[in-house]
């Protein structure tokens, strides 16, 4: 049951985007910017667009299909092909521009899909949160380990990841740079990641690591939107490739998550013959 319901004959639409790194986005529907009664300003439907909403009464996801055109709303193309805000958490609810107060009626809670960008334009898909009831769970037996390095939920990794700061002094490709200053042994910071602290991509979201070598050579997985410069300040954090062996060099064997002994199909299925 909702705790009020906005005056149909002044109701508008607003969404929060609440990326994993980054500035909030607040939009609205109305054709002017609305500032809500704690200050918070959310721009109008210039650029973008809600095409599309549903709901049921029932367990099935409520679904929104958002449109707009990359550089509106402080949504920038670079920051939609680099994933900023694939997986962001998103609020939409039901105001008066009359008197907007944020979060007044609450609509739905999502979060985003994957974009999609054509020309200049982008779409993403929003699913609600209830569409967790439709997913599978359970646990996986895997000879490598299950856990998020770092978590300290229970039963997690309980390992806390060494950040290192640094700038970039030889850069080879977009994909391929090296800080010459880095100690760290070769792969200690190997699926880890790395994110710019300035520069141009600075404020984009980190990059996994593919392999970090001797003399602080840095190979990441994709790569970075802009190219990267020499002097460009980054920000890493080790990472694990989840094998007994690296729980044991970081003196965390206790919490490994994997089953290094499982046997293989076809050892479990062998049978003796005379």
């Amino acid at each position: 049951m909702k705790p009020q319901v906005a005056d149909w004959q002044t109701r508008t639409l607003c969404l929060q985007i609440i990326p994993k790194t980054g500035q909030i986005i607040r939009l609205t529907q109305y054709p002017r910017d609305l500032t809500m009664s704690n200050g918070n300003v959310y721009k109008s439907t210039v650029g973008y667009e809600f095409t599309g909403y549903s709901a049921t009464d029932g367990f099935s996801p409520s679904s929104i299909d958002f449109e707009g055109i990359a550089g509106f709303a402080g949504i920038g193309r670079d920051q939609i092909i680099s994933g900023v805000y694939d997986n962001a958490r998103c609020k939409m609810f039901a105001t008066s521009w009359i008197n907007p107060v944020e979060d007044y009626e609450p609509i739905l809670a999502s979060i985003l899909g994957k974009a999609t960008m054509q020309d200049d334009r982008y779409k993403i898909e929003e699913m609600s949160l209830i569409d967790a009831l439709n997913q599978s769970v359970g646990g996986s037996y895997t000879s490598v380990c299950q856990k998020t390095f770092g978590s300290t939920v229970y039963a997690g990794c309980k390992k806390t990841p060494v950040v290192v700061t640094g700038t970039i002094t030889t850069v080879v490709s977009q994909t391929v740079f090296s800080d010459t200053s880095r100690g760290q042994v070769a792969d200690f910071f190997t699926e880890g990641t790395i994110k710019f602290t300035s520069g141009l991509n600075a404020g984009l979201k980190p990059i996994e690591i593919k392999a970090y070598g001797l003399n602080g050579a840095i190979t990441v997985h994709e790569p970075f939107y802009y190219k990267v410069a020499v002097g460009d300040a980054y920000s890493m954090t080790e990472g694990c490739q989840k094998r007994l062996q690296d729980c044991k060099a970081k003196n965390n064997i206790l919490n490994f998550g994997g089953f290094s002994y499982i046997p293989t199909t076809s050892q479990y299925t062998d049978r003796g013959t005379n």
